[in-house]
């Protein structure tokens, strides 16, 4: 399992750090890499032009919520890598990707996302200042529990499913976005 580092969230959310190469998203050896935030795109255009992000787009699409991360904001995306989504039950995505399960894909989607721009450093500091758990409400509702693991940032999920964030503070022009290891039930 690859070594990260920390996490998102204060008062109302969360999400983790950066790893950035000419406005394209990359996961180097147990590592992470900080260079420049882009500013001159929403967190959608950024996910889009970026191959780790090619089936998080595609449920974005599925679910009509592009109008809606490309909004003004600001927002925390905990973004699910291709490698996240590879990690569901054989045929999850595609079922979900089906116009009929629209509500859930949604349902789902707006789970990984908060209402706010929280950066790593917030965090961090907010699950050091409760006792070692944060919980962050999303945007869909329910909470996400953010915890230390080391230098990673831990989620758990409604449902007790663990995701480390594994890039942290890649900023856009509406929010921040937080690549994680595996997708997050409500």
């Amino acid at each position: 399992m690859k070594k990260f580092i920390t996490f998102t969230i204060i008062a109302t959310a969360a999400f983790v750090f950066t790893a950035f190469t000419n406005s394209n998203l990359s996961i180097e050896n147990d590592s992470i890499k900080t260079e420049a935030i882009n500013k001159d795109k929403t967190i959608v255009e950024i996910a889009s032009g970026n191959e780790n992000f090619t089936t998080l787009v595609a449920a974005v699409k599925a679910a009509e919520l592009l109008e809606t991360l490309n909004g003004k904001g600001p927002f925390t995306v905990f973004a699910p890598v291709n490698d996240a989504f590879a990690k569901l039950p054989d045929g999850t995505v595609a079922s979900l990707l089906k116009p009929e399960n629209k509500e859930t894909l949604t349902t789902i989607l707006t789970y990984h996302v908060v209402s706010g721009k929280f950066m790593a450093k917030d965090v961090v500091k907010a699950i050091n200042n409760n006792k070692g758990t944060f919980k962050i409400p999303t945007v869909q509702g329910g909470f996400i529990t953010a915890s230390l693991s080391g230098e990673n940032v831990i989620l758990t999920d409604a449902k007790g499913n663990k995701s480390t964030i594994i890039m942290t503070d890649v900023g856009a022009s509406n929010g921040v976005i937080h690549a994680i290891d595996t997708v997050v039930m409500p």
